[in-house]
């Protein structure tokens, strides 16, 4: 996650300019011994780039990666805001959640962390009445939009990071602050990923561990969530945010019967990947075995084919 001291050097090369490491230190008030550890991290995030003047010294500069470009934009739009100095790591995870009403409870439990501590990532916010409350419920503020920009990006490059070191084909499909679902082209990232702790298949390939054998189109999708036990309701929404063709459908269909998913268990997983009308549709299909057609922006089988497919698998 950028840090807090990132941020300030992120801040201060925002402008376009180059800066030396003892530069830097004067500006954000950092010893250089601190200002090199944080330069070499935003370096490999490919946050900024580095070349040498006289004497090998090393001179920096941002460059325009995605998470570069939405900080830039933030602080055109909302300059007037110490926005380092608001925005710790924790508070960047909270605000994740801020793209609707939301309540604490809620976004602690899926952080992992107490109520407490995320009253305290968000009180610098609420000090500045940057959130917009509704009833219990919290988000971010309308003409915050830039913000939740910054902080998607921020995630979404955190997640990139990690899983480019082991896998450099790989995607980021979908990411909260915890957890990643990516897709990887190379068999190579492949195998470094089935040999990397934290990382499980998932998707169609992790159907086989449920009796359900696929033929598969390319390399498996990867599921990171240190903290998670990987479930079959997960599986069955990865698998539809990868892609909710009829084949897919199909298959998470199979799923839901064949370990008989709970539907409101499904629906509770399938809020934070936006797909719950989807999962709604399925189990519908599933209870009412009727003609259907494409329906919600997805392909549905129809009776007569989906019939044949779990008699093909043995899914009662």
């Amino acid at each position: 996650m950028l840090s807090k001291a990132g941020l300030e050097i992120l801040d201060v090369l925002c402008s376009g300019r180059k800066a030396t490491a003892q530069e830097l230190a004067v500006e954000t008030g950092h010893s250089r011994k601190q200002v090199y550890r944080v330069v070499d991290d935003l370096l490999e995030a490919g946050l900024i780039d580095e070349s040498r003047r006289h004497h090998n010294q090393r001179v920096v500069r941002a460059t325009d990666d995605p998470v570069v470009e939405a900080y830039r934009y933030l602080i055109s739009k909302i300059g007037h805001v110490d926005w380092p100095e608001l925005l710790s790591p924790a508070t960047i995870r909270v605000c994740w959640y801020l793209d609707e009403p939301r309540r604490i409870t809620t976004i602690a439990d899926r952080l992992g962390i107490t109520r407490q501590a995320a009253h305290k990532a968000l009180s610098p916010l609420k000090n500045r009445a940057m959130l917009a409350p509704s009833g219990p419920d919290y988000a971010l503020a309308d003409d915050l939009q830039p913000l939740l920009a910054f902080v998607q990006k921020v995630v979404t490059q955190e997640h990139r990071t990690r899983v480019r070191n082991i896998a450099p084909s790989a995607t980021i499909e979908w990411c909260d602050p915890k957890r990643a679902l990516v897709h990887v082209q190379e068999p190579g990232d492949t195998d470094a990923l089935q040999h990397a702790p934290d990382w499980d298949v998932t998707g169609l390939a992790k159907f086989q561990a449920y009796g359900l054998r696929f033929f598969l189109a390319g390399e498996p999708a990867f599921w990171y969530a240190p903290d998670d036990p990987l479930t079959p309701a997960d599986i069955v929404c990865h698998t539809l945010v990868l892609e909710a063709d009829s084949r897919n459908v199909s298959y998470a269909m199979l799923l839901i019967e064949q370990e008989q998913i709970n539907e409101d268990e499904l629906i509770e997983t399938a809020v934070w990947y936006g797909i719950e009308p989807m999962i709604a549709r399925l189990y519908r299909l599933i209870e009412e075995d009727s003609e259907t057609t494409d329906d919600a922006g997805i392909s549905l089988p129809s009776a007569r084919e989906y019939a044949t497919l779990k008699e093909q698998y043995g899914v009662a």
